[in-house]
Formats: C-alpha cells, sequence, structure tokens
C-alpha cells in the first residue's frame, strides 16, 4: 500500500472530527477571491520579486483629466462645515455629481459611465473624503458593492441595458439592502422572505416573489430611485431557495422608503427600507431566474474586491489629512517661545502618524495594482479594511491631541472635528472590524491562504485517504521547512530594493515564524481554534502587519522616491515589531502545555525587533518640517477644500513656504510687541510677512457664537420666564405612523 494512502487511512477518523465543518455560507465566502502575495507569507516563502511584478499603479489619460479637473473643482465647491451642518449636500453638488458622471465611475464606457479602473476610482475617493467625508461616502456607494457591480457581473442584457446607462448618468440613484435589524454581522441570517407565487402584474400573469423585509442603515436610500435587495427565496413547497438579490424601483407598492437615520449626525443619506407583501417579478431578480438563490454567493465575490477600495481610501484619506493638518498647525501654533510641533512629544506622535501612512498606504496602492491586473484578494481585501479604517480613526485622534482646544471647538474653521465624530462610521461597515479580526481576516485565511489545509479539508470531505495522505506529508515538509528557518534564519527569496534588503530579511524571518506558529496553532487547538477568536484575531493581525511591512517594500521599489527611504524603514520596522508583540502575547495566551517553550523556541533571534529610537523619529519629524516636498509625497491625495479651516491652513502655510526662515524671526518679533503690522514691517518683504501673520492669525483663532439673551443688568437672563414647552417627541417605534422624506435629489 502507497505511504500516501497509509497516512490518510491512518488520518481521516481525527481529521474528520477536528476540522471544522464548512456550511454552504462559508464555503461561499472561501471560494470566493483569489490569493495573492498574503498567501506567500501565509507560507513562510514571500518571494519579492513577486511582489514587485504587481508593477506601479497606472492611470489612463481620461483617469488622470479627470483626477487634474473634475476632482478638483468638485472639491473647491465642498464647504465641511456647511454641508455638516445642512445635514446634506448643498443642490449644486449633487448636480456636479450627476453631470460628472461620479455615479459611473465602475460602470463602462459603452453604457455612457467613465469606466475606470481600481486605483482611479479608490483615488477619486480619497481625495474627495480628504476635504468631506459625506460625499466621498455618496460618491463611492453607487460604485462599490450594489446595483451597478451586481449588474455588470450578474445582470442580464436587458437589465445591463436598462438600467447601466441610467445608473451612469444619475437619472437613477441606487442603494442596496441586506442588513435587518436581526441581521447585523451574520448578514447570510436575514430574515427577510420572498416566497414564489404568480400573479397578475402590468395586465399579465407573472412568476415573482412576495416579499417581507425589514432593512435598516442603507446608505442612500432616503433619496434612492431604485432599490437592490437581498432575500432568502422559498419556493411554493416552503423549500429554501438560497439567498437571492433583485432589484425594485422606487416607489413600488408595499416598500416604505424616505425616512432617514442620522449615522454619527453625518450629512449623506442613510436610513431604513422596510416592505410588506411586495411583489418582484422574475424578471427584476438580478440575473433572471437562473440566478435565483445564488445572491450569497454574488456578494461574496463583489465584496473580495469591493473591501479593498472605497472604505479603504476612507481611511487612508483620514490619515493624510490628519498628517498634513498635525503637521502643519506644529508649525504654525506657537507655545513657550516654539513651534509646538518642536516638542518632542508633539513630533513624536507626528513621525509615527507619517510612519503608519506609508504602510497602510503602500499597502492599499499595491493591492489596487493587483486588483486592476485581474486579481480578487479577499484576504488582503479585509486586511485593508481593518488596518485602514482603524489607522485612519488613530491618526485623527492622535490629531486632535495636536490641535488641542483648537480641535474641541465646533464651526467652520475647526480642522478635524467632523472627521473624528465619524470615524467610527467607516470603522463599522461592511463587516464591523471586531468581526472582520476576529473571523474573517484569520478564519478564512488559514483555509484560503495556508498551501495545504484547502486539499485536506477536501480530500475529508470526499473521503480520499490517498489525497489527504499526500496533503499532510507535503504539510509535514511545510512545517519542518518553517521550523528550520524559524530557529536558524530563513533565506530571501528575489530581489529586494538594496537599501531595504536589511528590512526584507526581517520580513522573510518573521513570515516563517508566523506561518509555523499558525500551524501550531490549528494543530494544537483543530477547530477549537475557530472559536478561540481572541487568538484567531491576533493571528490576522500578524498576517497583516507582514502584508503592510512588505507592501513598503513594493511601495519604494515603484516610487523610485529615494527621499523616502526613512520612512519605508521606519514603516516597515513599525509593522514587524507591532507582529513581534502579537506573537509574543499568543504564546503566553496558547491554552497548551509547553507553550513558553514553544514561543522561546520560535521567537528567538527577534530581540532586535524593537521599535523605533527616538532619535530615528525626531529625524523624520525634522524631514517633515523642512521638506514639504516630502509631505506632498505622502499626502498625494489631500485636496484644496472650499471654504474652511484646512483651506486657511493651506493658505497660511503656502504664505510660510515664500518667506521661509523669516518666519522664526517674524514670530518672535510678534511675541514681542504683540502687533501684526509692527512685526511685518521688520521682515525683508513686510507685504508678505503680514500677509502670513494674518493667515496664521486666522488658522490660530477658533469660532465663537451667539450666546444666550441677557437681562437689563448684565445677567444671563436664566431665570426669566419659561420658553415654551417642546412638543414631545413621538416614541421610537419599528413601525412609524409617519414618514418624513428628505427633498427629493434635484434632477438638473
Amino acid at each position: 500500500m502507497p505511504l500516501a494512502t497509509l497516512i490518510g487511512r491512518w488520518a481521516m477518523q481525527p481529521f474528520s472530527k477536528a476540522l471544522p465543518p464548512l456550511g454552504d455560507t462559508e464555503r461561499a465566502a472561501l471560494e470566493a477571491g483569489t490569493v495573492g502575495f498574503e498567501g506567500q507569507l501565509f507560507a513562510g516563502r514571500p518571494d519579492f520579486d513577486a511582489l514587485t511584478a504587481a508593477g506601479p499603479n497606472q492611470l489612463s489619460a481620461r483617469e488622470e483629466a479627470f483626477l487634474a479637473n473634475e476632482v478638483p473643482a468638485l472639491c473647491r465647491m465642498l464647504d465641511d462645515h456647511a454641508i455638516d451642518q445642512a445635514h446634506d449636500l448643498p443642490p449644486e453638488v449633487w448636480r456636479f455629481l450627476r453631470e460628472k458622471r461620479f455615479f459611473g465611475m465602475i460602470i463602462p464606457e459603452e453604457f455612457g459611465g467613465l469606466g475606470f479602473g481600481h486605483y482611479a476610482h479608490a483615488t477619486v475617493v480619497a481625495r474627495i473624503a480628504s476635504v468631506n467625508v459625506a460625499t466621498a461616502v455618496t460618491v463611492m456607494v453607487p460604485n462599490s458593492l450594489g446595483p451597478a457591480e451586481l449588474l455588470l457581473r450578474y445582470g442580464t442584457d436587458a437589465q445591463k441595458g436598462h438600467y447601466l446607462p441610467r445608473l451612469a448618468d444619475g437619472r437613477e440613484l441606487p442603494c442596496f439592502g441586506l442588513t435587518s435589524p436581526y441581521a447585523g454581522s451574520d448578514a447570510a441570517a436575514i430574515p427577510d422572505r420572498g416566497v414564489l407565487v404568480e400573479r397578475e402584474f402590468q395586465g399579465r400573469r407573472t412568476r415573482g416573489f412576495l416579499v417581507d423585509f425589514d432593512k435598516r442603515y442603507i446608505t442612500l436610500a432616503p433619496v434612492a430611485t431604485v432599490v437592490g435587495l437581498a432575500f432568502h427565496a422559498i419556493d411554493e413547497s416552503q423549500r429554501e431557495l438560497g439567498i437571492t438579490c433583485a432589484l425594485i424601483p422606487v416607489p413600488h407598492e408595499g416598500m416604505e422608503i424616505g425616512r432617514r437615520h442620522r449615522p454619527m449626525d453625518s450629512a449623506f443619506m442613510n436610513g431604513p427600507i422596510r416592505g410588506r407583501q411586495v411583489f418582484v417579478p422574475m424578471d427584476w431578480v438580478i440575473g433572471g431566474e437562473a440566478q435565483v438563490g445564488q445572491g450569497w454567493r454574488m456578494l461574496m465575490e463583489c465584496l473580495a474586491a469591493g473591501r479593498a477600495i472605497s472604505l479603504p481610501a476612507l481611511g487612508s484619506a483620514m490619515q493624510q489629512t490628519a498628517l498634513y493638518v498635525s503637521n502643519a498647525y506644529g508649525q504654525i501654533r506657537e507655545q513657550f517661545g516654539l513651534p509646538v510641533g518642536k516638542f518632542h512629544a508633539v513630533a513624536g506622535l507626528v513621525a509615527q502618524m507619517s510612519a503608519q501612512l506609508y504602510a497602510t498606504d503602500a499597502a492599499r496602492r499595491f493591492t489596487a495594482a493587483a486588483l486592476d491586473k485581474g486579481e480578487r484578494p479577499s484576504v488582503a481585501s479585509a486586511i485593508l479594511k481593518v488596518q485602514l479604517t482603524e489607522a485612519g480613526r488613530r491618526a485623527v485622534n492622535h490629531g486632535m491631541d495636536i490641535l488641542g482646544g483648537k480641535g474641541i471647538i465646533s464651526g467652520p474653521s475647526n480642522l478635524l472635528g467632523v472627521a473624528y465624530r465619524q470615524a467610527p462610521i467607516a470603522i463599522t461597515v461592511e463587516g464591523a472590524n471586531i468581526l472582520t479580526r476576529a473571523l474573517i481576516v484569520f478564519g478564512q485565511g488559514a483555509v484560503r491562504c495556508h498551501p495545504h489545509v484547502l486539499d485536506e479539508m477536501a480530500a475529508v470531505q470526499a473521503k480520499d485517504e490517498a489525497a489527504l495522505g499526500r496533503a499532510l506529508i507535503a504539510h509535514g515538509r511545510h512545517v519542518a521547512r518553517n521550523l528550520w528557518h524559524s530557529l536558524f534564519g530563513a533565506p530571501v527569496l528575489g530581489d529586494p530594493p538594496a537599501a531595504l534588503a536589511a528590512e526584507a530579511r526581517l520580513i522573510a524571518r518573521m513570515s516563517a515564524k508566523y506561518a509555523l506558529t499558525a500551524d501550531l496553532a490549528m494543530g494544537l487547538l483543530g477547530g477549537k481554534l475557530k472559536r478561540m477568536e481572541l487568538l484567531s484575531a491576533r493571528l490576522g493581525d500578524v498576517l497583516a502587519h507582514l502584508y503592510l511591512a512588505s507592501a513598503c517594500v513594493w511601495r519604494y521599489r515603484v516610487d523610485a522616491a529615494p527621499e523616502l527611504l526613512p520612512f519605508a524603514q521606519a514603516a516597515i520596522r513599525l509593522q514587524l515589531d507591532e507582529a513581534g508583540k502579537i506573537l509574543r502575547d499568543l504564546y503566553a495566551n496558547l491554552l497548551t502545555p509547553g507553550r513558553r517553550l514553544l514561543g522561546a523556541l520560535v521567537l528567538r533571534r527577534t530581540a532586535h525587533l524593537a521599535p523605533l529610537r527616538d532619535v530615528q523619529l525626531m529625524a523624520l519629524a525634522e524631514l517633515l518640517r523642512t521638506r514639504p516636498d516630502v509631505v506632498a509625497r505622502l499626502v498625494p491625495d489631500l485636496s484644496e477644500p472650499g471654504p474652511g479651516g484646512l483651506r486657511d491652513l493651506m493658505q497660511a502655510m503656502a504664505l510660510g513656504a515664500q518667506l521661509g526662515e523669516e518666519t522664526a524671526a517674524l514670530n518672535k518679533v510678534l511675541r514681542r510687541t504683540r502687533s501684526l503690522d509692527e512685526a511685518a514691517r521688520s521682515a525683508s518683504d513686510p507685504a508678505l510677512a503680514l500677509a502670513y501673520l494674518q493667515a496664521a492669525d486666522k488658522v490660530i483663532q477658533v469660532d465663537d457664537f451667539e450666546g444666550p439673551a441677557r437681562n437689563a443688568d448684565g445677567s444671563a437672563g436664566l431665570s426669566g420666564p419659561a420658553a415654551p414647552p417642546v412638543p414631545s417627541a413621538p416614541p421610537p417605534s419599528a413601525r412609524p405612523p409617519e414618514r418624513t422624506t428628505p427633498p427629493r435629489v434635484p434632477a438638473t
């Protein structure tokens, strides 16, 4: 008997018990998408030639023209504070978005869309988000998971011909209803049901589904003209047909739409959709009758790419804006006779923000390059969604700390307050980060990215002893190789940039240690690891940090920007240091005897993975203060907004750059004289100096508003006659008695 068959026969029963069972929804998620460089990291054998083979990001002439013209024109129309106060975009912005086909970026030119690639699409979203998140969300939703993408991939020719031109030019505004009150993260468990029936519709007998549904958190729902809907289809005998996706025009009998949620009081449209006995003809099912029951697979395949685009672009924009604001404000604002950016506590924070941004944006751009080559890396997309939205939130938090009082006073001159309030939104949607970290990144990665686990699971399911034996023999070699590389050093595969050769060796070594650790955790814990989410989240985080570190190597190669070498080195060191900390923490929490010994063996020779030294952080901060060209390379998507604090800051920095080193002397005179005019007269160019001082003063000031009325004696009048009672709001209800519909989006 062949050795493989013997091993497979011996292992079949214990493996059948140890391997977690796969449901249909899990299988669809696992089979969606492709495996990219993250698979090499999981195998412990990153090949840096394969990494750089992705090539640089590329834009067509049409994409470059759009980014150079339409996008800046839009951004100059966006007043962040005014939009936030109005809780809606101005009519002229809605018109501009329609006229310039922002809603049709992913729709091919043959259907009237822009036909942009993934990188161009993400860049548009990031540049808009750098000045106003609400507008970016409004643009990104029609171009992400929803009717347009589903139609492009699965729609019938008739559906494409009708809807895609109308979606491209904005005649139709889409939304997509998936989440229900009782099915949030567990989206496959939506309780919405549609029973197959035949009834009279538009003058003829028509087969379709009679659907009851209750959806919430649906972006653009209050203004949508077509609703994408996911529901469980059931045939006449009550047999489950599976999740199905359909398009429903607005209005339609039985569907309630128009009420509004207020996610962190943001200005973008979001609200519930409800339906009772809503008839959905078979022609409205995306893809027609052949696609009934295929909705979950459709959604997972779309998310495999979609998670890597829109929300990571929002996170990157938050990071870029926060870094620019923190660095610039630190140069303008002085305390104790020094710009606050020179204080080490502030400088160190800004330097860390820059290194984090280099890594996260490298990963975002690297994945976009892979997407534009036709890959659909589902695990990498989940990594990006978690890491960039979390990094965006951290960067804004750091920026608020640096701004101090300036950051917490609302008004037109506030710099980060709106982004600070909205940061949790990106964390929550398209799979809450707490779920994605714990269940998706490693849960799917362990099966999808591991070189042998999927083969083993397939062999067990097929009861194929020989196939299982062959997979186990290959798996054993894999573990032995990573054990050797973990103990005695891993080779560097490929040819990384010479300037990052040391960092590439560290990545290769840490990848081998990670691959061995993942195998040990799966081998020791088996199917229990799926339920031990704190451990699986740590394993997912290490893979994420390795992915970000590797992307830095790619970015340095394709950017050909030697001035960014210190940031690339710092970014990689930060990611690897974090990966090392998490691995040490993981071994400390393994529920198995000998975990300390295992950890000591696997993690030997990692003491050098220390965080950045203070002197390195100060060197980065000095570059940020003195090299505007370096800052521009780190924040390429920062756009010039409409009136407000960010534009004021940009203008002050531009004037300061013209003054150069003279600003320090100018501020010294200002501290002595307390007069802008007198200080300006001391400069070689008084007019320029006065313009700078006035601009800087505008940045430093905060907004104030009308207070309560005062009595004749000057008291605040707080004991005056009581104000008329405010009518009490109706109690919350799942089925409110009335609808408050916001004004329809202007058509022209």
